[in-house]
């Protein structure tokens, strides 16, 4: 479990646009990645934290490194 999260400006933009659009929060998927449903691998060394919600499916990116994501 990690300790850290890590944001990028990028990360954050999203998000942002995800609560805006479908009203998905910080606080959601910062859950998603400390408790996924699922880790799958994604490209480049990426790892995708998912969870079921709202009858669809959520899928994160991130990074690991050490304790942090």
């Amino acid at each position: 479990m990690p300790k850290t999260i890590i944001w990028t400006r990028h990360a954050e933009a999203r998000q942002k646009e995800w609560e805006r659009e479908k009203g998905i929060t910080r606080s959601q998927i910062e859950q998603i990645i400390i408790e996924p449903g699922q880790i799958v691998p994604g490209d480049l060394g990426v790892q995708v934290a998912q969870n079921k919600i709202w009858g669809g499916l959520i899928r994160v990116p991130f990074f690991e490194k050490e304790n942090e994501r």
